[in-house]
């Protein structure tokens, strides 16, 4: 496995080692080893999630206030567009955000620690999206950052229609108005 520090250091693309041919293709999609020594230390994971969602359909900006988690997402079927914005006011990449292009084709993982909101956009006709979580979700303290906050200024891609939102995540917080982390 290959793992690659962004532009934020702490949010890694996560590369597995493809083996494939004619028949199709086999590759370890998560080693508790190998995940440990590419973010340098233990990570337990307690929640295993899968959705499914249609083109356009933008989902986050998400965390959880109290029991923040740590995800490990990829796209199993489809391709979509995952972002991770810095929402700890001690980081100095506070208010910054990356994106990564995950697809059924390039097998690439992203990891989004504790204290980041995290969103993502489906870009193909639809998307089927596995993540780990390091906490269980916990509606109560779940928070929302607007898609589209002006302050952020997250370059989401062209999709030739309005994203498809839910209502939850059409009336979230500003940038600006959301909780943060210390």
């Amino acid at each position: 496995m290959k793992a690659t520090p962004t532009a934020i250091p702490e949010v890694l693309v996560i590369e597995p080692r493809v083996f494939g041919d004619a028949r199709g293709f086999f590759f370890e999609s998560f080693n508790q080893a190998a995940f440990d020594e590419a973010v340098g230390h233990h990570v337990d994971f307690v929640q295993d999630n899968h959705s499914r969602s249609a083109k356009g359909v933008l989902r986050g900006l998400h965390y959880q206030i109290q029991k923040p988690q740590g995800k490990l997402v990829r796209v199993v079927r489809g391709s979509v567009f995952d972002v991770a914005v810095d929402i700890r006011r001690s980081s100095p990449t506070f208010g910054r955000w990356v994106g990564v292009e995950l697809t059924e084709d390039n097998h690439k993982q992203l990891w989004v620690p504790p204290g980041f909101a995290h969103g993502f956009v489906v870009t193909s006709e639809s998307a089927d999206f596995l993540y780990k979580t390091t906490e269980f979700y916990a509606p109560q303290h779940e928070r929302a950052i607007l898609w589209n906050d002006a302050e952020l200024k997250i370059e989401w891609p062209e999709l030739g229609m309005a994203p498809l939102l839910s209502g939850k995540d059409a009336a979230a917080s500003t940038f600006q108005a959301a909780e943060t982390f210390a």
